[in-house]
C-alpha cells in the first residue's frame, strides 16, 4: 500500500476521545506560542505497523502514534497533516524537506542520529520472536534450526536476526512491510517472526484462540521510539520535546497508552 496521498482533517475532538480520532489534525490546544498556531506541520509515517500506526476503513492513519501526535498538537498548538508512505522512503522524505517529522515506531539509534534529530523517548520495546503453534521454536539459538523466518525489511526485528543467523542467511524472509509478514506466517510460510515486543505482544492479543507464542530474544539491547526532524530544526524540536513533557504531566500519554497496551 504504497499511498502518496496526505491525509489531513481537523483534529476537534477533546483530549478524552483522543483513541476516537485517529488520523485527524489538530489545531486547538492548550497555552502554547501562537508561532506555531498557523503552520501545519507534515508528519510522515508507514501506517502497517499496528498498533502504533495502521489505516481504518477509510484509509486514515491510526493508532498509537497518530493519537500521540494529536495530543502533542493539542497541547503545543500546532496542526498537523499526515501521509502514509513506504518504510523506505520516510527518512528520505525527511531530508529532502517533503516531511517536517517523522512518527512511525522509530528506534533511536546512534546511526540515525548522524543524520536526523530525535526528540527524547516516548515508547521503549525489545526484540522477541512470534511463535505460530506447533513449531518448536523455545530460545532465539532454536531459530537456526529453522526454515523461514520473517522480518520487515530495515526494521530492528531485521537486524536482530541478522545478528543470530547472520545478515545474508537464506533463512532470513524479508518483507515490505508487518500486513505482508504476518500473512505468509499465517499461511505456514513461516516458522517465526522477529519483531518489537509491543507489536508482537499485540497481535497475540488480538488472535488468542491461534495458539501463537512469544519468546525473548536475549543480548539485544532495550530500545527507544522517538520522533525524528531534519538535522538542526532544533525550534521543531524544542516544540515537540515541550509538548511531550505537557502530556506526560497531565496524564494524557497514560490514557492514551492505555488504550492500546493496557490488557
Amino acid at each position: 500500500m504504497n499511498m502518496k496521498k496526505w491525509l489531513a482533517a481537523a483534529f476537534a475532538c477533546s483530549a478524552l476521545m483522543l483513541g476516537a480520532c485517529g488520523g485527524q489534525s489538530s489545531n486547538t490546544g492548550a497555552a502554547a506560542s501562537a508561532d506555531n498556531s498557523n503552520k501545519v506541520y507534515r508528519v510522515a509515517m508507514n501506517a502497517e505497523f499496528a498498533p502504533f500506526e495502521s489505516l481504518d476503513s477509510s484509509n486514515q492513519v491510526q493508532g498509537f502514534d497518530v493519537d500521540l501526535m494529536n495530543a502533542l498538537a493539542q497541547a503545543g498548538n500546532f496542526k498537523v497533516e499526515y501521509k502514509h508512505q513506504p518504510w523506505d522512503s520516510l527518512f528520505p522524505a525527511l531530508a529532502n524537506s517533503d516531511a517536517d517529522m517523522l512518527i512511525s515506531a522509530v528506534t533511536i539509534t546512534d546511526e540515525r542520529k548522524q543524520t536526523m534529530d530525535f526528540t527524547e523517548p516516548y515508547f521503549e520495546i525489545t526484540q522477541v520472536i512470534l511463535v505460530p503453534k506447533g513449531k518448536e521454536i523455545k530460545s532465539a539459538d532454536d531459530l537456526k534450526n529453522a526454515t523461514k523466518v520473517g522480518v520487515v525489511t530495515g526494521n530492528t526485528g531485521d537486524f536482530a536476526a541478522s545478528k543470530i543467523l547472520g545478515n545474508n542467511s537464506p533463512k532470513i524472509a524479508r518483507f515490505e512491510n508487518l500486513p505482508l509478514l504476518i500473512k505468509d506466517l499465517e499461511s505456514g510460510g513461516l516458522d517465526a517472526v522477529v519483531s518489537d515486543s509491543a507489536v508482537v505482544g499485540n497481535y497475540i492479543k488480538n488472535n488468542s484462540d491461534k495458539g501463537f507464542s512469544m519468546v525473548a530474544v536475549p543480548d539485544f539491547e532495550v530500545e527507544n521510539y522517538g520522533i525524528a526532524v531534519r538535522k538542526g530544526d532544533t525550534a521543531t524540536l524544542n516544540m515537540l520535546n515541550e509538548a511531550l513533557k505537557q502530556v506526560r504531566a497531565n496524564g494524557e500519554y497514560d490514557k492514551i497508552h492505555d488504550t492500546y497496551f493496557t490488557k
